[in-house]
């Protein structure tokens, strides 16, 4: 047995059934082991390093499990670093092994010879370990699992090329090796009686409660559902934990901050009390003023804890099992008024959207495509948005619900996961239809060259449904729409503009399925027909760049500014002024439509 044909039989000894990755031969010697295992775990070939990154996050993000990539040395190695840098800021498992040059030639200025240790040093900072020798392999790989694990962070492994072939020894009985063992710790802190008794004291005090939930809560909803109720709280939820509660509860506000709702924003600015579950949301312009409200906050991770506001009391363990222990100490709300008042500003929202989708814009409303896909998503449908202006509209007019699964790239915001992160979600989830909502950006940047990955590997799955939208607008939206409301300046055209390409043309060329639609009433059928297709499927909706992004706290001077860019820089665009203030004025309109 190789060093590599044990490596591969360590994976599946972890459970580990893919690995995404792209070859090079800096592992070959893993490659021919791959062979010798007739492909256990799987190899999954994405078309450049950086997807196979992304799709292993995609995985981890969907499955729960570890996400495991794989690429050679030097250039390989490099290109894995965006999507790693991904699933750290996210808080997401991620294990990759790279190779690297034969130990003989480190040193010498070799050709692909790259400093792994320094380079992966910031990203796998929690673990990042080169084999030398055969014995110290199961030790390296079980701590970089664990590890990747438990502290739900990025770890790496560096084998080089030369190491990979030497004959497996194990470690012996013996000084200085190191052995080793499988298998994850499940472990679940919970905070003291003290502390907990300080929580319930602040919370049962307020009289306005506002919760923020994160992708901590994902697996407290019934416990977040409960907490709510007992304080007549709204609960408002940072966009990696979009899925943690169902949009279809009345006191759920949605998505908060730069990509938010209103009635979120609303929520923040009236509270007197904040609670967060497993939320580390940055923009603490979006909480309460910081004499406004007491706080309190829950979060696994004791590094994460005490941040984004002053929080009062700050409690360090499992969400679900601590709200267990803090229910029996709240009391119950009687004054229904604030909660209320939450639920009609919540229901004012959607009724706001409604109105926004309905918008003439030319050729077609992006809010409109996005809107129209609510009401047919199946309830075991698992989303990807990218980065840019389709996350606004992914994060305000999609409602979760059922089992709906939904993730971006949140903190990091990288542009160009949304394709790969469906795909592999379809890897986690072969049995569930993935839909991805992509700008042109995006999908021009990554997503055309991974439409081949869902080509070669759609037949394996039991529900072949794997539906990319393309918001085609020819324009790097987002940015040019913070360039005008944020620095007044007109889209500068070279940095900007995109060529027009025809999308769904490149997915049939590929044996996939596609349509381009480029009328509003084209909407409805083409997701009808791509939610029903056997194959993946590719919309290419003509949409219009004039219809802004601007978050639901623009200030009136902001919104006259972008206004006035236009009208400077862009007069050939003379429906931008127009449909921009329409549809931002519907946000302020009474149910009725009248003027206020």
């Amino acid at each position: 047995m190789k060093v590599a044909d044990y490596l591969l039989q360590r994976l599946r000894e972890w459970d580990v059934e893919h690995v995404f990755a792209y070859p090079g031969d800096g592992i070959n010697g893993l490659l021919a082991a791959w062979g010798r295992a007739e492909d256990q775990p799987r190899f999954i070939q994405a078309r450049h390093e950086e997807m196979a990154a992304f799709q292993a996050v995609g995985y981890a993000k969907f499955s729960g499990r570890t996400g495991v990539c794989a690429a050679t040395s030097g250039p390989g190695a490099i290109h894995l670093l965006n999507g790693l840098y991904d699933a750290k800021l996210d808080h997401v498992p991620v294990v990759a092994i790279v190779g690297q040059t034969d130990r003989t030639a480190m040193g010498g200025s070799y050709q692909q010879e790259v400093d792994l240790l320094s380079l992966y040093k910031d990203v796998a900072a929690e673990y990042c370990q080169m084999v030398t020798v055969p014995e110290q392999l199961p030790n390296v790989l079980d701590r970089a699992m664990r590890i990747a694990a438990t502290r739900r962070t990025v770890t790496a492994l560096i084998v080089p090329a030369d190491v990979q072939e030497l004959d497996y020894e194990p470690p012996a009985h013996a000084f200085k090796h190191v052995p080793s063992s499988l298998g994850l710790p499940h472990y679940a802190p919970v905070p003291t009686d003290e502390d907990l008794e300080r929580a319930a004291e602040v919370l049962n005090a307020g009289e306005k409660v506002a919760m923020l939930i994160g992708q901590g809560a994902r697996h407290a909803r019934a416990e977040v559902e409960q907490v709510a109720e007992l304080l007549g709280a709204g609960v408002a939820k940072a966009l990696l934990g979009k899925d943690a509660l169902p949009d279809t509860l009345p006191y759920v506000t949605g998505s908060i901050g730069l990509l938010g709702t209103r009635p979120s924003y609303e929520m923040m600015r009236d509270c007197d009390t904040l609670l967060v579950v497993g939320s580390s949301f940055p923009y603490s312009n979006f909480l309460p003023d910081f004499d406004q409200a007491r706080a309190v906050q829950i979060d696994l991770d004791p590094s994460m804890i005490g941040m984004r506001y002053p929080f009062e009391v700050n409690l360090v363990g499992d969400a679900a099992r601590t709200l267990r222990r803090l229910l029996p100490l709240l009391e119950h709300k009687a004054d229904g008024a604030w909660r209320k008042s939450v639920e009609d500003n919540t229901a004012r929202w959607w009724e706001v959207m409604r109105r926004r989708a309905e918008v003439a814009a030319e050729p077609i409303n992006p809010e409109y495509v996005v809107h129209a896909l609510d009401a047919l998503l199946p309830e075991d449908a698992v989303l990807a948005a990218d980065s840019g202006s389709a996350a606004n509209w992914y994060a305000r007019h999609l409602r979760m619900r059922g089992t709906m699964r939904g993730s971006l790239s949140g903190t990091l915001a990288t542009m160009g996961p949304g394709v790969p992160y469906a795909i592999g979600a379809k890897f986690a989830h072969p049995d569930r239809p993935a839909i991805a909502i992509v700008g042109d950006g995006a999908m021009q940047m990554n997503g055309l060259a991974e439409l081949i990955t869902a080509a070669k590997y759609y037949g394996e799955w039991s529900d072949p449904r794997l539906v990319v939208a393309v918001l085609n607008n020819r324009d790097l939206n987002q940015v040019t729409w913070e360039m005008r409301a944020m620095q007044g300046a007109p889209s500068f055209l070279p940095s900007q503009q995109l060529p027009d390409v025809r999308y769904a043309d490149i997915a049939r060329s590929f044996g996939l399925d596609g349509v381009r639609v480029e009328r509003p009433e084209d909407v409805v059928p083409a997701w009808t027909r791509a939610l029903a297709a056997q194959r993946p499927f590719v919309i290419d909706f003509r949409t219009d760049p004039a219809v802004p992004p601007i978050p639901p706290h623009a200030t009136w001077d902001q919104i006259k500014a972008a206004a006035s860019a236009v009208l400077h820089g862009d007069s050939d665009r003379g429906s931008v002024i127009r449909q921009g203030l329409k549809a931002k004025v519907q946000e302020f309109l009474p149910g009725n439509g009248s003027r206020p």
